[in-house]
């Protein structure tokens, strides 16, 4: 499915030329959009705003320049990239009961709203913080070629740590699945191991698997709208624009299934790829 014109809900770019896959996987994962104050929320899949902070991160840019134009062929940038996100496995939402605070003393307690120290016996912070357990995600990424290529060599030689929405969240190997396709699509579909909780039945021949696309696609089941199409990354002024989402869901082949181990087949996947094609004779 080719990406469509750019509009300001997902950025996406009018052409694709180029992409890759990712898997993101780990034990916990969070994709936030109403992280203040004492509830920090996760969306079911990964955000743009999460998989964009990823990005920037691999590249080293700080905050206030993650969504700066890079200095490339056509100067784009990370909100030119489209996304379509396949559910691998989806998550049992996980709540932790979270506190800070308690036991400082009083030049050490937390601050309020107005930055004044807490008085005694309110310093601890009470929070409730939503985590994915166990999910997994293949997503495809499309943009421009050049930002493709840049993007598979920062993300396998980061800058900075990358994890899955959160710090604690550390993301399983592979990231990278594959090195840059000219159709991320097809493979996403037709070729991507799939990592499931369960076998497929014996007489399976195809399995349903949820898709999120930031694109319009044929025939959608669902949609609805997100406010993660960051504008601002820097701390204390960060702005989001809503976007839209559409879902569907689609029948893949039972032999993607990559066992209870999937680790074999994820690499000789990628293996496969990266195998230099033979001379035309």
């Amino acid at each position: 499915m080719p990406a469509t014109p750019a509009d300001t809900n997902t950025g996406a770019v009018r052409t694709a030329p180029g992409g890759l896959l990712l898997r993101l996987a780990g034990v916990l994962s969070a994709y936030g959009t109403d992280t203040a104050f004492t509830r920090r929320d996760t969306q079911p899949h990964p955000t743009r705003s999460a998989l964009i902070g990823m990005f920037a991160a691999a590249a080293g840019r700080p905050r206030h320049q993650a969504l700066d134009p890079l200095d490339l062929p056509g100067r784009p940038r990370y909100t030119d990239l489209a996304f379509t996100i396949r559910v691998d496995t989806p998550s049992t939402l996980y709540t932790d009961f979270h506190t800070t605070g308690s036991g400082r003393s009083r030049h050490e307690q937390l601050r309020t709203s107005k930055g004044e120290r807490r008085q005694e016996g309110k310093t601890t912070h009470v929070s409730h913080r939503h985590y994915l357990t166990d999910a997994c995600f293949t997503v495809a990424v499309q943009g421009p070629a050049a930002l493709i290529a840049y993007l598979a060599h920062t993300l396998e030689h980061p800058c900075f740590a990358l994890y899955l929405g959160r710090r604690a969240c550390v993301p399983d190997e592979p990231l990278v699945l594959t090195p840059p396709l000219s159709d991320p699509l097809t493979h996403l579909r037709h070729h991507a191991p799939l990592t499931l909780h369960t076998p497929p039945a014996p007489e399976a021949d195809r399995i349903p698997v949820t898709f999120w696309h930031d694109t319009p696609p044929p025939n959608p089941t669902a949609h609805r709208e997100l406010a993660d199409n960051p504008v601002d990354f820097t701390p204390h002024h960060r702005r989001y624009t809503v976007r839209s989402l559409w879902t569907t869901t689609e029948r893949l082949p039972a032999a993607l299934y990559a066992g209870a181990d999937p680790l074999p087949a994820l690499t000789a996947y990628r293996h496969r790829l990266e195998q230099p094609c033979p001379p035309s004779p």
